[in-house]
């Protein structure tokens, strides 16, 4: 982390959550390098930060319009490959967030904007979302946002995303599983919240193992998923948290969160 001024990126507690916004209105928040390790830094502190819930957002007219190509025309090789692995580390960041985290999705989220998107726990959009990966209609196809695409829509609709290249609408993204709510834009901000906030309640600690382990075991075959979720859930059962709920149960009465 850093204690340098951030220039792309805001970061706003709101009661015990904490906003994550883009903040590159005029580059339609373009996820230059120095943008994508804003966002890094702001996600490293929220995971530190007493905070129950993040939310990404962006400003401007679009969410994110994915990586800035001003940035990139003309460069070698090793820039491309840091540059990629910076939004692939910015990925992974958010994946091991202990904290659920939440996009909050307004007008286009194109190639690595998208990948943001599908890579968050959950997302809620405007009606007047869309989302693409439009390299498949240009020279150059977006195969690091397919990775967080495809693992979120499936095979067939991923292929389709990616070879044309074309902008599917909210109620697509909804139907084929890379957003959970659409909403009206006026409603966008009070939606995220809600659905974050019963996303973040209970046991932060136990937030934290069960989302960890979510993770680990979907892309598992059977077998070894259960292995995975077996030994992850016999050894939360032995934590305060754990015991307190199946207390709190048994006596008909609020449960007492420690958080451990």
């Amino acid at each position: 982390m850093t204690s340098e001024p951030r220039h792309h990126v805001t970061v706003e507690p709101v009661g015990d959550f904490t906003v994550i916004t883009m903040n590159r209105p005029s580059k339609r928040n373009a996820l230059s390098l120095s943008h994508m390790q804003e966002l890094m830094d702001a996600f490293e502190e929220a995971r530190e930060a007493d905070t129950r819930g993040v939310v990404l957002a962006g400003n401007g007219p679009v969410f994110s319009a994915g990586h800035d190509f001003s940035e990139m025309a003309g460069q070698d090789y090793a820039y491309m490959q840091q540059l990629l692995e910076t939004c692939t580390q910015l990925m992974l960041t958010i994946i091991s967030m202990p904290q659920p985290v939440v996009a909050r999705v307004h007008g286009l989220a194109t190639a690595a904007g998208a990948q943001l998107v599908a890579t968050c726990d959950l997302a809620v959009a405007s009606s007047n979302a869309g989302f693409a990966a439009p390299g498949g209609k240009g020279g150059w196809f977006c195969h690091t946002p397919m990775v967080a695409i495809g693992h979120a829509i499936g095979r067939k609709r991923a292929a389709e995303m990616a070879l044309t290249g074309d902008t599917i609408d909210a109620e697509t993204a909804l139907s084929w599983g890379l957003i959970n709510r659409v909403v009206e834009p006026d409603e966008l901000e009070q939606a995220t919240f809600d659905l974050l906030d019963r996303a973040s309640r209970g046991s932060r600690y136990s937030k934290a193992l069960g989302k960890s382990t979510l993770y680990r075991q979907l892309d598992l075959p059977v077998v070894d998923a259960y292995s995975v979720a077996i030994a992850a859930m016999a050894g939360a059962s032995q934590t305060h948290d754990a015991q307190e709920g199946m207390a709190s149960f048994l006596e008909k009465r609020p449960p007492k969160w420690t958080h451990r």
